[in-house]
């Protein structure tokens, strides 16, 4: 973190301007009893024995454990060369990129963005201007609703739970009616999802692989859909939309995924990415920034914000979102993964993923009394059953260094007894080995 100084008189002013008295207000929201009380640290000691001290603080946190913890953010390899390519100056320019002439570097960097998703998810147009994987999902239904003029959507119970709780939450006075689909063995029940759909559903959502590990086609439900008049809605996961089906091939109209695995660092809440991508008949319905390329009188090539129908720009109420933001940086580093990783590395990349989960998979089907979950196709995650319940397994083996994966029964019932397992290509055998040994020692 960089040491900014500050004067106690440009402190006052700072503070007059917003009407706040003193520092404190500014944390007034929170209450007394989640504010810290102390960091211990002495007035007027060195920058070093302050280094020193915070330093230790956060030794306190496990950070050597080998972690088989997925369910929407994954611990894939970022190249070095990120960090540096992201801090440079090219890339330095007004927060909002709202006057072309001083941001043509940032709008290009939108534009080949939003043209790399494109591509990765096999539509047509994408946006650079969502928080994350489920504020895109929330987005991508309100983009349904607004086409269709529907209220009703029909959403699987594989989709992230978390998702399904943004999904909720930010409806919850919209007058919309949310019916989920119980999965089926840790798989998406189609016939269910066909029978939920009708005259007055304005999407279908759907995840792939889903919550639950499990991977699908979902191009007959889309025509299931599309033939009473809704839209289509698939979460995906960028890194696996490189060796899967892509939602564009299955008859998405509307594809959003959580870009974190596309060289974001994994951290406590974010910042993050949401992706989104959609056909062009639909673009207007878009939220967010999408940035354009076109020419200029002297025929140059230039980019520029187009297509805002945004609270800034139009009276709130006729926005088509107002929880979107300028995702630009985090849009930025993930264009700069997938150029510096490239079609092929991305590929290979989800293809040890998938790789070291089916050697997890099989090693852990090989311990006496776990199974898995079900036999569906899955990718870099799929679902153990253990013959007690996981989150005593996780707790068990967590004091060993070893973070085995995500308790189900936490978001569905009956799984209690099922872990969600992850791997990726940063993930070695005998890592996984050591795994199977200690579950086959618990167990």
């Amino acid at each position: 973190m960089p040491y900014i100084p500050h004067t106690p008189q440009e402190i006052r002013e700072m503070l007059g301007v917003i009407g706040a008295r003193d520092v404190s207000d500014l944390f007034a929201e929170i209450p007394q009893t989640l504010r810290p009380k102390t960091f211990n640290l002495p007035r007027g000691a060195t920058e070093m024995a302050v280094r020193a001290a915070m330093e230790g603080l956060a030794a306190k946190n496990r950070t050597d454990m080998t972690s088989f913890l997925g369910g929407g953010f994954y611990d894939h390899f970022v190249p070095a060369a990120s960090d540096y390519l992201l801090a440079r100056g090219e890339f330095a320019t007004a927060y909002t990129p709202y006057q072309p002439e001083a941001s043509q570097g940032t709008l290009q960097a939108i534009f080949e963005y939003q043209t790399a998703v494109s591509r990765l998810f096999g539509m047509e147009c994408a946006n650079a201007g969502v928080y994350d994987g489920g504020t895109a999902l929330y987005e991508a239904l309100m983009m349904a609703v607004r086409h269709t003029r529907r209220k009703k959507a029909v959403v699987s119970q594989a989709v992230s739970p978390i998702y399904r709780i943004v999904l909720s939450t930010y409806t919850r006075n919209l007058g919309l009616e949310l019916v989920t689909v119980p999965h089926k063995d840790g798989c998406d029940d189609m016939d269910a999802l066909a029978g939920a759909i009708d005259d007055k559903t304005a999407a279908v959502v759907v995840q792939n692989p889903n919550f639950l590990g499990a991977v699908q086609d979902f191009t007959a439900l889309f025509a299931a859909a599309a033939a009473k008049g809704a839209l289509s809605i698939l979460s995906g996961y960028p890194v696996l939309q490189t060796v899967l089906k892509t939602p564009g091939a299955m008859g998405a109209d509307i594809a959003t995924a959580e870009g974190q695995s596309l060289g974001l660092p994994l951290s406590f809440g974010g910042p993050y990415l949401g992706i989104m991508t959609c056909r062009k008949p639909l673009v207007r319905q878009m939220p967010g920034r999408i940035a354009g390329r076109t020419v200029d009188g002297a025929g140059r090539t230039g980019y520029v914000l187009t297509l805002q129908a945004r609270e800034q720009h139009i009276r709130r109420e006729k926005a088509t979102s107002n929880i979107c933001s300028n995702q630009a940086l985090c849009a930025l580093r993930a264009l700069i993964n997938v150029c510096l990783t490239g079609e092929e590395g991305l590929a290979r990349q989800a293809a040890l993923s998938i790789e070291n989960a089916h050697y997890a998979a099989m090693k852990l089907a090989a311990v006496p009394g776990v199974r898995l979950l079900n036999d569906a196709p899955f990718g870099n995650e799929f679902a153990a059953v253990f013959p007690v319940k996981a989150k005593l397994v996780a707790r068990k083996l967590m004091d060993e260094d070893i973070i085995p994966g995500f308790p189900l029964g936490r978001y569905y019932k009956g799984l209690e007894n099922a872990l969600l397992v992850c791997c990726t290509e940063k993930h070695e055998r005998a890592e996984i080995d050591r795994l199977a040994r200690r579950l086959g020692k618990l167990l």
